[in-house]
């Protein structure tokens, strides 16, 4: 017992330490040596357990969209307020954005390059379900009129491009990376307050 659950926590610490070289310091090429350096585990246990480096960026990469997406649901079929799964929304995204900075730029990599990227069972029940709740905060008077298509590309646009812009809007603005963290952790409100009329 005690040592499979020793092999569970060294599979589980590769998978960490390989998310944190990949997607929050960019290192997509980060050789299993390396890896395995950061982990402090010998080189041979990433091949007994994955097989291979690719492999293993693979699992990775994968567990990684599926729990973006399972959170995404979680927030969009929670009963809170529109406004509230929308703050919800933006904090795990900013909060997500912070700890692996390169995901979302790989992810795009990714499909530019042919990557499908697969929807989930209930995607376009759930878009339906978000164009429903956009429609009656419109009839309340809650946000100018907008379709559920642009409203998406505004919030996507509001959420992901300083992120994805990191190092660029950094130099043009010449602050600092905990300047930087501290911009994107005023985001909620300073993107709550755009969408919403009060």
């Amino acid at each position: 017992m005690s040592q499979e659950i020793k092999k569970d926590d060294t599979e589980a610490l590769i998978r960490k330490t390989a998310k944190k070289l990949f997607f929050g310091e960019g290192k997509f090429n980060a050789t299993t040596q390396e890896i395995a350096d950061a982990a402090g585990v010998n080189r041979t246990l990433i091949n007994y357990y994955f097989r291979s480096r690719d492999n293993l960026f693979n699992s990775v990469f994968e567990e990684a969209l599926r729990k973006e997406k399972e959170k995404s649901e979680a927030i969009i079929n929670s009963n809170s307020s529109f406004r509230d799964k929308l703050g919800h929304f933006i904090d795990d995204s900013i909060s997500k954005s912070m700890q692996y900075p390169y995901l979302e730029i790989y992810i795009v990599t990714q499909m530019n390059q042919g990557c499908v990227y697969h929807k989930t069972e209930n995607f376009d029940e759930n878009i339906a379900k978000m164009g429903t709740e956009i429609e009656e905060e419109i009839s309340k008077g809650n946000i100018n009129p907008i379709s559920t298509q642009q409203f998406i590309l505004n919030l996507a646009s509001l959420v992901s491009f300083p992120t994805c812009m990191r190092p660029l809007l950094k130099e043009t603005m010449k602050i600092s990376d905990k300047e930087f963290d501290q911009l994107l952790s005023e985001r909620r409100e300073v993107i709550l307050s755009t969408i919403f009329k009060n």
